[in-house]
């Protein structure tokens, strides 16, 4: 049986991987930083059987040791890094910048998954998929961005295509696969109410694109509608 380890499983993308993996009969260890407030997770978690809640909080590292530690004997498939600020807001803009908040969701957003990744290479290693997913944003195109704005989600969302780019050469020899997604604008709490798809077409299209990703796919960034976004990852 298949296992995918999700963080940030509480709400929004993340909840909605946890359910569609788990109606697949996967193994789902999902995370979230506060499992005892997430009820809409717990409610799933009693629904499917296969679904095990984690405590994890993905700004704290020694936390994602010693969650690796705790699952030292389960080997994972997938590690879905999911987790994610927006971090910018109106107060804090050019000129009145909040730096603290601009490092924090650096810390989430760029430096967390490459944590994960540093801390379950192992579990993936015997697992038989091996490969590592991240949600990211076409916000952190620098060819997209033609509006401006939104300094610290811009910047954290290419710092993430640019990390696992690398990370997809580095780890190549070790057989771990590196997927970047764009999940679309979806309608969930960051997202807004005007989006354009619900979060069951994006994810599934997601997970239709993990099942399918082949090593030579590595590093590239790929849509939820399985289209390769050249150009867009720079």
């Amino acid at each position: 049986m298949a296992t995918v380890l999700i963080t940030g499983a509480n709400r929004g993308l993340g909840l909605e991987f946890c359910k569609q993996y788990a109606e697949e009969g996967w193994t789902v260890l999902a995370c979230a930083r506060q499992p005892e407030q997430a009820q809409a997770l717990s409610a799933l978690a009693e629904e499917y059987q296969g679904i095990t809640i984690l405590p994890l909080d993905v700004a704290d590292f020694a936390q994602i040791d010693a969650l690796a530690s705790q699952l030292s004997n389960s080997p994972i498939d997938v590690l879905l890094n999911n987790a994610g600020v927006y971090g910018d807001s109106p107060a804090s803009r050019f000129g009145h910048i909040d730096y603290q908040t601009w490092q924090e969701t650096l810390r989430i957003n760029t430096l967390a998954p490459v944590k994960m990744a540093e801390a379950f290479l192992s579990h993936l290693q015997r697992g038989q998929q091996k490969r590592i997913a991240n949600v990211t944003s076409l916000m952190g195109s620098m060819t997209d961005n033609t509006s401006g704005g939104s300094l610290m989600y811009r910047s954290s969302k290419a710092g993430l295509n640019a990390v696992m780019k690398s990370l997809s050469i580095d780890l190549k020899p070790q057989g771990i696969g590196i997927l970047i997604l764009h999940p679309g604008w979806v309608l969930t709490d960051m997202g807004g109410p005007h989006a354009l798809i619900n979060p069951e077409v994006s994810v599934a299209g997601m997970c239709k694109v993990i099942a399918g990703f082949t090593m030579n796919q590595s590093g590239s960034f790929i849509k939820y509608d399985g289209s390769v976004m050249l150009g867009e990852s720079v």
